[in-house]
C-alpha cells in the first residue's frame, strides 16, 4: 500500500503542496502518494483521523487548521510549541500524533538562500500574528543580532516579545514608530494580498537593507514596490518560503531534504 500524505485546508482548491510533494518524491525516489483534502471547517480532527485510519502518515496543515492541528498532537516540538501552531503532522510507530511547524525555518532557509548568513543582522519583523510568531525562534537561531517586531497593536508584539525573551535580543514597537534602519525587513502580514501597506516609516531602510514579503504573486507585492522605492537593496518574496516549509516537512517525514530549486523555477514560470 502506497505511503499517503495530504495537505487539509478551506480552502484548498488553490495549494501548490501536492505539485511540490510529486516533484520532491520525484527528485529523491521516494514512493508515496500527496492529495489536497477539503475538510469541513468543524471537522478537521474527524478528517484528519479518517486519513491515518487508511494508511495516512502524515499532513500538512493551512488556514484554518493550524491551531486544531497543535491541539491533537500526543507530542510538539520545542518549534511549534513555541508558535503555538502546527503545519506538520507525522503519525509515529506508536500511532501517536507529532505536530511540528516548518513555516519559520522555510523563511530562514530562503532568506539565506538569497541573502546569505544571517549572522550578526538586524532584523526588522512586520506584525504579530500567527505567520510571525512561527518565525521569531528559526530567526533567532539564526544568529541575527537582535529582533524588533512591530505591530499596529503593540500589545501583541510585546506578547510575542514575552515568549521569545529568553531565546535571543527581541524587542517590540508600535508600527508607526519603527525609525531605526535594519539589514533584514520582513513583511509577515497579509497586506499585500489587498495591495495595501503596512504604516511603516521610510526610515528603516537604507542602501544595504534586503526586505522579503511572505506573500508572492505574479508581480511584485506591494510591500516589496514600496521598499524598492525606498531605496532597498533587493526584494524577496515568500514563494520560496512556501517550497521551503514543503521541503522542511518532507525531510521530518521521509528522513530526506529535497532541492528547492526545481520546483520553485517551475512554480515561478507558472505565476
Amino acid at each position: 500500500m502506497t505511503d499517503r500524505y495530504a495537505v487539509f485546508g478551506n480552502p484548498i482548491g488553490h495549494s501548490k503542496s501536492p505539485r511540490i510533494h510529486a516533484v520532491f518524491a520525484a527528485e529523491t525516489q521516494q514512493a508515496l502518494h500527496y492529495e489536497a483534502i477539503l475538510a469541513p471547517v468543524n471537522g478537521f480532527e474527524a478528517s484528519f483521523r479518517q486519513f491515518t485510519a487508511n494508511n495516512g502518515l502524515g499532513a500538512n496543515v493551512t488556514a484554518p487548521f493550524k491551531e486544531q492541528a497543535f491541539a491533537l498532537c500526543d507530542e510538539l516540538s520545542e518549534q511549534a510549541q513555541l508558535a503555538g501552531a502546527v503545519n506538520t503532522l507525522s503519525v509515529l510507530n506508536d500511532g501517536k500524533i507529532r505536530g511540528d511547524n516548518t513555516d519559520g525555518l522555510g523563511l530562514v532557509a530562503d532568506l539565506q538562500r538569497h541573502f546569505g548568513s544571517l549572522k550578526g543582522k538586524r532584523v526588522l519583523l512586520v506584525g504579530a500574528g500567527g505567520a510571525a510568531r512561527g518565525s521569531v525562534l528559526p530567526l533567532l537561531q539564526a544568529n541575527i543580532s537582535a529582533l524588533t517586531i512591530v505591530n499596529r497593536t503593540q500589545s501583541k508584539a510585546e506578547a510575542l516579545v514575552d515568549i521569545f525573551t529568553q531565546y535571543g535580543q527581541v524587542s517590540a514597537q508600535s508600527l508607526g514608530h519603527a525609525d531605526q534602519q535594519y539589514d533584514v525587513i520582513i513583511n509577515s502580514t497579509s497586506s499585500s494580498l489587498s495591495g495595501e501597506l503596512p504604516n511603516l516609516s521610510a526610515e528603516v531602510i537604507n542602501a544595504n537593507t534586503v526586505c522579503y514579503d511572505m506573500m508572492y504573486g505574479k508581480e511584485q507585492t506591494a510591500f516589496n514596490l514600496w521598499a524598492t522605492e525606498q531605496g532597498a537593496k533587493q526584494t524577496v518574496d515568500g514563494l520560496g518560503m512556501l517550497v521551503g516549509q514543503a521541503a522542511e516537512s518532507f525531510a521530518i517525514w521521509r528522513g530526506v531534504k529535497p532541492s528547492v530549486e526545481t520546483v520553485l523555477g517551475q512554480l515561478r514560470a507558472e505565476l
